[in-house]
C-alpha cells in the first residue's frame, strides 16, 4: 500500500497519541516533583534547630578562638626567649616613615644607634655613645663613622613650579 508523504494511517495516529500522552504525563510528574523539592534548598536536618546544636556551635567557635589566642601568646613568648639570647643587639623602638622606610632605635652594648632603613639600604642617622646615652647628647655629624647621605636636597615646590614656567 502506498501512503503519500505527510499522510498517516489511523492506526499509526493512535500509537503516536498514546506515546505523546505518556511522555507528557511523565514530564508533568517530574515538574511536580521538582516543585516540591527546589534545587539548592537546604534540608531541614542540616539546620541546627535545637538549642543543643546552637550551644555546640558556640562552644566550637570559642575553642577555635582560644586556640588562636594561645598560639599568639606562645609566639610572643618564643620571640622574647629568642631575643634575650641575642648578641647584645636590642631593638628599642621603630617607627614607619613612609610606605617602605622606617627609623629604628637600636642598642648595641652601651651605644644607641638611630638607623634609617629603606628599600635596599640601612644607614646610621645618629650615634649615642655609652656615656652620652645617659645624658642624651648626640655625636656631631662630623664625628660619625657612617657616611652621610649623598643624595642631593630635593627642590621645593616653588622651585619646581618656577622651572616648569621657565623663570
Amino acid at each position: 500500500m502506498n501512503i503519500p508523504i505527510g499522510v498517516t494511517s489511523g492506526r499509526d495516529r493512535g500509537r503516536s497519541r498514546v506515546f505523546l500522552a505518556g511522555v507528557l504525563s511523565q514530564s508533568l510528574s517530574l515538574a511536580a516533583r521538582a516543585a516540591d523539592h527546589p534545587f539548592a534548598a537546604p534540608t531541614p536536618s542540616s539546620i541546627p534547630a535545637s538549642p543543643a546544636g546552637l550551644v555546640r556551635v558556640v562552644l566550637g567557635l570559642a575553642l577555635v578562638l582560644a586556640l588562636v589566642f594561645a598560639a599568639a601568646w606562645l609566639m610572643r613568648r618564643l620571640r622574647a626567649i629568642q631575643g634575650s639570647a641575642g648578641e647584645g643587639i636590642t631593638v628599642l623602638a621603630q617607627i614607619s616613615l613612609g610606605a617602605r622606610e622606617r627609623a629604628i632605635l637600636v642598642q648595641v652594648g652601651g651605644h644607641k644607634l638611630l638607623l634609617g632603613a629603606g628599600p635596599g639600604s640601612v644607614r646610621t642617622l645618629l650615634v649615642l655613645p655609652a656615656e652620652a646615652a645617659a645624658t642624651g647628647v648626640a655625636i656631631p655629624l662630623a664625628e660619625r663613622t657612617a657616611p652621610v647621605s649623598t643624595m642631593p636636597a630635593r627642590p621645593s615646590f616653588t622651585e619646581l613650579l618656577k622651572r616648569s614656567l621657565g623663570k
